[in-house]
């Protein structure tokens, strides 16, 4: 579980996130979206350990994030942050490495499912791939939360709908949670469980999604414009 009470955020004098409070619950798939700028990535940095709130705290499992949450928590940064010159295994090798968590086998089965080459330098791999190896990276740590900033950013759009698919049978959705940001709300709205909008660091909306299309008629598209407009 996750618990933001009372979280702000801000740099210099500008406020990324206004008096935040917010439960996540381990078995679900959440969506957190909103425009540019209304501090989605924030939230997770946040989360991870990356950033300190301002004021309020945060928890996971109990626990008040530090940097030590990364025992917690596998964080897909939005960012490319690997060594050029390693190649894709040297990559999920250094991984295994560094997290006693880390399963070498379903590193192994989700490359494969990625089709990416053990072989290939990173410094070589389309910006659709690079994303690729950090869903490999991430989800084949074993821990409670799952943070993903933009996953499938690069992405190609006609692989975006069975890579979102493919990659649930890698997510244990009884011991972990997942928290994901994205602007292809097409592509996930099938697979998430609630959703929460952020606009100007402030939360506009979280509802359960099926719900959401029972009560308002509405899918997560129609309902952002709506929110945005």
């Amino acid at each position: 579980m996750i618990e933001l009470q009372n979280v702000r955020k801000t740099f210099l004098s500008r406020p990324a996130l206004k008096d935040v409070s917010l439960t996540l619950e381990t078995g679900k798939m959440y969506g957190l979206i909103g425009e540019n700028g209304s501090g989605k990535s924030t939230t997770l940095k946040l989360i991870a350990g990356l950033n300190h709130p301002t004021a309020g705290t945060i928890t996971v499992n109990g626990k008040e994030v530090d940097r030590r949450i990364a025992t917690e928590v596998a964080y897909l940064s939005e960012l490319d942050e690997y060594y050029p010159f390693y190649t894709v295994q040297d990559m999920i090798d250094f991984y295994a490495s560094q997290f006693t968590d880390f399963n070498t086998k379903k590193a192994a089965d989700i490359r494969s499912f990625m089709n990416l080459e053990p072989k290939s330098k990173i410094k070589h791999l389309s910006k659709g791939n690079r994303g690729r190896l950090k869903m490999v990276l991430t989800l084949a740590r074993e821990v409670p939360v799952l943070l993903l900033d933009e996953p499938f950013s690069g992405l190609d759009p006609m692989v975006r709908d069975s890579i979102v698919k493919g990659m649930l049978s890698f997510i244990d959705l009884d011991n972990q949670l997942v928290l994901i940001t994205t602007h292809e709300i097409k592509e996930v709205e099938s697979v998430l469980d609630e959703i929460i909008a952020l606009k100007e660091g402030d939360i506009i909306g979280h509802h359960n999604v099926d719900d959401l299309r029972f009560e308002t008629g509405m899918s997560i598209i129609d309902w952002m414009t709506e929110q945005y407009n």
